[in-house]
């Protein structure tokens, strides 16, 4: 016996918008549907929210689910209500944001779910509403990439200061300046120096670098003085 009579049957789902790097492109982790409706069709990953389950625990799970990971970048982005969105029942979507190694992820849970990395632009047409979401994560990931730390989340444990700034100029489609960037970068004290450099490197050997994880947190809010002056915003 429920206390609302009166009230309707609404169905709570989740869908995560999960952003990758592969050291060249933003990569996008969508998954293309064997159930109807739209099956056959590519769509975010998502699921319904359980009876007795809070809605970043339900993120949590269906992210796990994905990818084998856990205590990744992850945070609640947009609701999306429009009646008629979904086809098959009223439902209204709780739409999180989250950041990924892609060398860490679970390959055999990605094809297990018929999921693929699709680069931002040959991302293909997405069922519903999930296109206007995807739009908005690019918005969200571009103003906070430039005022907090977020980048590195992205990035393998160790990096050298080109791919951070590949991974920047993948961001915001622009090139940056290389002595500016790398000037910037380190005069905000969140690199460790390992000691190593990048036998893989292209040209000369680049340091590698990883992230003083005490630093990143204590300066996440803060954060933002080693990008290029054209990308902060005027107020």
């Amino acid at each position: 016996m429920t206390n609302y009579p009166e009230a309707s049957r609404i169905l709570v789902a989740i869908d995560c918008i999960i952003f990758g790097f592969d050291g060249k492109d933003i990569k996008l982790l969508l998954i293309k549907r064997n159930f109807e409706p739209e099956m056959g069709k590519w769509s975010l990953m998502g699921g319904f929210v359980n009876k007795d389950e809070d809605l970043s625990d339900g993120a949590t799970r269906i992210l796990y689910n994905l990818t084998g990971l856990k205590n990744i970048y992850v945070e609640q982005l947009a609701t999306f209500g429009k009646a008629g969105r979904d086809p098959g029942e009223r439902t209204v979507s709780v739409v999180f944001f989250a950041l990924i190694k892609i060398d860490e992820h679970d390959s055999e849970a990605v094809k297990s779910h018929h999921a693929a990395w699709i680069a931002l632009e040959d991302r293909p047409r997405l069922i519903f509403d999930h296109e206007q979401m995807v739009v908005q994560a690019i918005e969200h990931l571009k103003y906070n990439a430039a005022l907090h730390p977020i980048g590195f989340e992205l990035l393998p444990e160790r990096f050298t200061i080109p791919q951070l700034q590949k991974l920047y100029e993948a961001i915001y489609n622009i090139p940056i300046d290389r002595r500016n960037f790398s000037r910037k970068l380190l005069s905000t004290g969140l690199l460790i120096d390992t000691g190593d450099k990048n036998s893989h490197s292209a040209t000369k050997k680049a340091i590698l670098y990883k992230l003083d994880e005490e630093k990143y947190k204590a300066k996440f809010h803060s954060f933002w003085n080693f990008m290029p002056d054209s990308m902060r915003r005027s107020d």
